[in-house]
């Protein structure tokens, strides 16, 4: 089995004043053969998957009851947008400096860290809830503090993997991950669905708040010696600025990117606009929301087995996954009944798991080993970070011209970066001719 990239080299770091040359061809790097669930031959990765799946169970029983919460609070779809805005704003503001402090620290100590601070957000959050006292600041200051540990978190999270795995697993190891988050992607929810009716909306926030203990544990017991070494980015002025240039000057990262900035702001708004579909469009309540979520999870678990398997990555097959995935986006815009928008969201799920996996393995394995923190830490602002902004406009949108035009707006957003990827591959074929 060999391992595909869509470029002639790896970018170099070291040369910061000379651009590198526009990758135009495709070249094959060995790999391990080992399919689907190569990567979990590995005892480290191992641990941390087992800890994620706990984990990210209660992350989305969180993300459904925050959303139910706000909207329980009598907030609109735009307010609901600045709500979810709030918690993503940190991760746009400080997210180079999360991955600058990845590139510089420990990172299993750094995620031992956030983790804890995670957690305590969380039990907070569930604490103001269960006491009757939430109001919607309360719940926006609450978002954003989970927001700041997660600008640390992201990209120290995302490269600690290669370290775990090392780069020949690591396509492998980023499509089980992504498998791992939704098929908690189809738990979760059920829970939370489960919990609120007979609960209410405290008992996901103090589970994920318990939850984040699975994951110190792995952490903890990992072993440190199987750990792929790297050398340490000693602190040096202007580091920030350079992993900035340093991006916008390779194709292989600054396409990926930008397609990430569109698609991150408008098309992957599903804890804004999916509320208000389960909720204006068919009328439903927050078990309806659970299972459109869960819906989107078992679709994106099916895709991502069969995303593991595939080991090409890069622009071109960037540009068909977002293309594909801007498609099933209008589908499920379309949709007339409850169950043709389940059918329509397990098909967005699958195509969103292989967009992302395809993404996360391009730039991490474009990106020079002593950039990669930087690098993951603009892939998460552009995934994460952007969702100030389009978190409120898709509420706006879907408020002002109804749910399902939340969901076209995702489409024409995913479309739109397909379009850039195939015009950037044939100036860069023209100039190459």
């Amino acid at each position: 089995m060999t391992l595909q990239v869509d470029t002639a080299t790896r970018p170099r770091a070291a040369d910061p004043a000379t651009p590198d040359a526009v990758p135009t061809t495709t070249t094959t790097t060995p790999a391990h053969s080992g399919g689907t669930f190569a990567a979990l031959r590995i005892h480290n990765f191992r641990l941390f998957l087992g800890g994620q799946i706990v984990s990210l169970c209660g992350t989305w029983m969180q993300t459904i009851a925050l959303g139910w919460l706000v909207l329980s609070l009598g907030a609109s779809g735009t307010t609901l947008g600045l709500v979810t805005a709030a918690q993503f704003l940190p991760v746009l503001l400080f997210g180079p400096y999360g991955g600058l402090l990845a590139d510089r620290m420990n990172r299993r100590h750094l995620l031992m860290i956030t983790q804890t601070s995670s957690g305590l957000a969380a039990l907070g959050l569930g604490l103001l809830d269960l006491t009757g006292v939430a109001r919607l600041w309360m719940v926006a200051v609450a978002a954003a503090l989970i927001g700041l540990s997660n600008a640390v978190d992201n990209p120290t999270r995302q490269t600690f993997v290669q370290e775990m795995v090392g780069p020949d697993h690591l396509p492998n190891a980023i499509t089980l991950n992504s498998v791992t988050m939704n098929a908690a992607r189809i738990i979760g929810p059920a829970l939370a669905g489960l919990i609120i009716l007979v609960s209410g909306t405290a008992g996901c926030f103090l589970f994920n708040a318990a939850s984040f203990g699975a994951v110190l544990i792995a952490l903890h017991r990992m072993d440190v010696c199987a750990l792929h070494a790297r050398r340490p980015v000693h602190r040096a002025p202007g580091q920030l600025r350079a992993g900035l240039g340093y991006t916008w000057r390779t194709p292989g990262l600054r396409v990926p990117l930008i397609m990430m900035v569109v698609i991150g702001a408008l098309s992957y708004e599903f804890q804004v606009v999916l509320p208000l579909v389960a909720r204006e469009t068919f009328g439903g309540t927050a078990a309806t929301y659970s299972l459109l979520t869960a819906a989107m999870g078992a679709g994106a678990v099916v895709g991502g087995l069969a995303v593991a398997r595939q080991r090409r990555i890069g622009v071109r097959p960037l540009s068909v996954i977002a293309g594909i995935f801007g498609g099933v986006l209008l589908l499920a815009a379309a949709a007339p009944t409850l169950p043709v928008e389940v059918a329509a969201l397990v098909l967005v799920g699958a195509t969103s798991v292989a967009f992302i996996s395809t993404g996360n393995a391009t730039v991490q394995l474009t990106a020079d080993p002593a950039m990669r923190g930087r690098v993951m830490a603009l892939w998460s602002v552009a995934f994460l970070g952007t969702t100030p902004f389009g978190g409120p406009i898709a509420g706006w949108v879907a408020q002002t011209f109804g749910a399902r035009a939340g969901l076209l707006l995702a489409a024409v957003a995913a479309l739109a970066a397909a379009l850039y990827a195939l015009a950037s591959l044939r100036r860069e074929a023209s100039a190459a001719g």
